[in-house]
């Protein structure tokens, strides 16, 4: 039978050993350890007496409580994980909804999008790394297109949290669009060059469009071709979110790329209210005569003009006004300066041509300086709803979308994209979304933002070590900070 034995070495110190006595001999069944202070020789002790256990499943009849004490002689350091910050982040995406799409694949890597956005190949090694958390790579890219299967459900999810925990009647949505661009010059069916926001027209891209509350909270989201104009985007993605959303009627704010009178056409067809940016310099010379005579260069003065498109609401700010001029004049002295070197320059505004020669564009001009300070804004909310000063700042908020659109292209790292085939670009996109939700919530309800509240889950870490003698692991767990507790009571996470 095993027993635990304790001799004295020629150095002075105290060998902790398992034997077994045959014929009166000693026989060695495992060293455990050496020591000098009675602290470290009952760690030995305890290991050995563990070691025991595990070898010959032999129980005493009198255990003892087990005490935190580890020995460094039989002590390995294994790693440290982050498995607090996943641990939150999990209770956010479970607050949101999203652990009822039962693919745990399609979290783990919004959170990893979340905590340190990569490739897919990279996300599959930190998600090891980081939490403990192990995905076959084959595995992960044969899922990959079959994640966009989640996608109403995703949607529909959010809408659902949006009126539930934002308190959003969604009675008025923001909607834009962005492009993003490949690393590759080959075009194909989905991957197309177009108007670039990023400034890469030569190289083959997406287009996204999103909707979002007013608060940025993402409602929905999809995918389009690369050359495909913006204002073709709007309508599929609003029906997507009044499907979701089982909603007849809404408000749908957009910017002036939106702006196309066969689109506000169909969204009053379809009974939906619009407010959209307009491009005054398109207006017509009656109608931009009355809004500056009404408006009379007063700051936050505003008149309605009703036109066939809805009414069109002209604001003057006297701001607007000072940064406008400064950049009427710069471009007027930039033609100026090419009129006279006999340049025609390029995307030069106010150079026109006079048969072999180059002049300024007078009417042009005279144009642009009544409109100064002035900004443009279509509706079809009648005045007796809604009042132009609220028409004016629901316009205003779109900031959330570009707001959540840098968020998802430095935050989250939405590019560069590693993928080729249409499903697996789109499922890539349905990724960054979720992440988009999890992350603003996150922004909503801690008042940080997104980094911020990452580098404090990162700061709590789980530290592994194993005891070489009986292969029995300890998680230590760093001291969370006053700045995470601070963190987790503005997150309702207990801790």
């Amino acid at each position: 039978m095993p027993s635990v034995r304790k001799t004295k070495t020629a150095s002075g110190a105290t060998a902790v050993q398992v034997v077994r006595y045959e014929h009166r001999k000693v026989v060695v069944l495992k060293h455990v350890g050496s020591a000098r202070s009675a602290e470290e020789i009952t760690a030995l002790t305890e290991s050995a007496i563990a070691w025991i256990e595990r070898a010959t499943t032999q129980r005493s009849f009198f255990p003892k409580a087990s005490r935190r004490v580890l020995s460094l002689a039989t002590t390995r350091y294994r790693g440290v994980t982050h498995a607090f910050a996943h641990t939150v982040l999990s209770d956010i995406a479970a607050r949101c909804g999203f652990t009822a799409l039962r693919s745990s694949l399609l979290l783990d890597l919004a959170i990893m999008r979340i905590v340190e956005p990569c490739s897919k190949l990279r996300s599959i090694a930190l998600l090891q790394r980081y939490f403990g958390i192990s995905y076959a790579e084959r595995s992960v890219y044969r899922t990959l297109p079959r994640l966009l299967a989640c996608k109403p459900t995703i949607e529909r999810l959010a809408i659902a949290f949006a009126r539930r925990e934002l308190s959003c009647d969604l009675s008025f949505v923001l909607y834009d669009v962005t492009t993003l661009y490949f690393e590759a010059f080959t075009a194909d069916d989905l991957r197309v060059p177009g108007f670039s926001k990023d400034q890469k027209p030569q190289q083959p891209q997406i287009v996204v469009g999103l909707l979002v509350t007013p608060q940025g909270f993402p409602l929905g989201s999809e995918v389009f071709r690369g050359n495909t104009f913006e204002g073709k985007t709007m309508l599929p993605v609003l029906e997507a979110f009044r499907a979701a959303h089982r909603s007849t009627t809404c408000t749908v704010v957009a910017d002036a790329g939106m702006l196309s009178f066969e689109n506000l056409s169909e969204l009053r067809d379809r009974g939906c209210s619009y407010i959209v940016g307009a491009r005054m310099a398109s207006c017509s010379s009656a109608v931009i005569e009355r809004a500056c005579t009404a408006l009379g260069q007063r700051d936050e003065a505003t008149v309605r003009i009703p036109t066939e498109h809805g009414d069109l609401i002209c604001a003057f700010s006297a701001v607007r006004y000072r940064k406008d001029t400064h950049e009427l004049d710069r471009q007027v002295a930039r033609a100026e300066a090419l009129v006279a070197a006999k340049e025609p320059g390029r995307r030069a505004r106010f150079v026109t041509a006079r048969g072999a020669s180059y002049g300024l564009h007078e009417e042009r001009i005279a144009r642009a300086r009544a409109l100064l300070g002035i900004k443009g804004y279509y509706t079809s909310i009648p005045k007796e709803r809604t009042t132009d000063a609220e028409i004016i700042a629901h316009y205003r908020g779109l900031w959330h979308v570009e707001q959540a659109f840098r968020m998802s292209k430095s935050d989250l790292a939405t590019r560069p994209i590693f993928h080729h085939t249409e499903d697996a670009i789109r499922a890539h996109v349905l990724i960054c979304f979720l992440a988009l939700a999890i992350g603003k919530y996150l922004e909503i309800t801690a008042e940080r933002s997104l980094r911020q509240v990452v580098d404090l889950l990162k700061s709590v870490t789980d530290i592994t070590l194993v005891n070489t003698t009986t292969n029995r692991t300890v998680t230590i767990r760093s001291e969370c900070s006053d700045a995470v507790q601070f963190l987790l009571k503005k997150l309702d996470i207990a801790y």
